[in-house]
């Protein structure tokens, strides 16, 4: 059975990143406002969510990530780049800590410890307690469902001001939750929870920004829980910009040792 992430130091917290981290701008205009109408169905609700899924090409900024497992906390700033589809890179202060991302691999370094991981997706997908992807990875990114939810039938209706739907046939080890904000149709609530293991991933998008006549999350809140432990790691991002030139400085230092994760 795949686990909860559980992350006590910087380098598996930008992993959790460069799962989750989402897109602002240095444009700080926050989306905001919308009213619900009860008398929308789910499919509409769902029509409406990818209709308004974002175009841009490339982002590049510094996102700052506060993280706590309820014994230890930090917090860090970070850059970030990514080209849609292909790539996320990450790195620390003076490159400290690097980690890149493409839709066949996970990679990082760390400095400190002249130790380096390279794999495939199971590592992250171990670190949430869900199969991950890259296509999963932009999802997160932009606010957009982590499933398809075309793909089954939702029951719908209200909830603090935002459309709710869950499965109209939920599986049995699985239960899942999408909350859609009004205004722009994008993701204000994702869950994932697996009760008979008594484990909750939830990932919660506090506002959304417009850049560039896109709708991206501003800041969002991750929260993993199981019977023994809590993680919450709170994003903030800051100095985006879309759609310019990006390149991926990442080269695995001669001498480093490879670990399994």
């Amino acid at each position: 059975m795949i686990k909860f992430f559980k992350s006590t130091n910087l380098m598996k917290s930008l992993l959790i990143l460069c799962i989750v981290f989402m897109a602002s701008c240095k444009s700080t205009k926050v989306v905001s406002g919308g009213s619900v109408d009860d008398k929308l169905p789910a499919k509409s609700v769902i029509r409406a969510h990818y209709q308004n899924e974002t175009k841009f090409k490339s982002l590049s900024g510094k996102v700052r990530i506060s993280y706590s497992d309820g014994d230890n906390a930090q917090n860090v700033s970070v850059s970030l780049r990514m080209e849609k589809d292909k790539a996320i890179w990450m790195s620390a202060p003076l490159g400290i800590v690097k980690a890149y991302i493409t839709p066949d691999r996970v990679s990082f370094y760390n400095k400190l410890e002249n130790e380096y991981f390279d794999g495939d997706f199971s590592y992250l997908s171990d670190l949430l307690g869900t199969d991950v992807d890259f296509s999963i990875l932009q999802n997160l990114l932009t606010g957009q469902a982590i499933v398809d939810l075309r793909e089954e039938k939702y029951g719908i209706d209200i909830s603090e001001d935002t459309y709710r739907l869950t499965p109209k046939m939920q599986e049995v080890l699985y239960k899942t939750l999408f909350s859609i904000e009004p205004k722009n149709f994008k993701m204000a609530l994702q869950q994932i929870a697996q009760p008979l293991e008594k484990r909750l991933l939830e990932i919660s998008y506090k506002n959304y920004q417009k850049i560039d006549n896109e709708i991206l999350p501003n800041e969002i809140i991750i929260r993993a829980i199981t019977k023994d432990s809590e993680n919450i790691i709170e994003l903030e991002f800051r100095n985006i910009e879309l759609n310019g030139a990006v390149n991926f400085p990442y080269s695995i230092p001669k001498g480093y040792k490879e670990i399994e994760l």
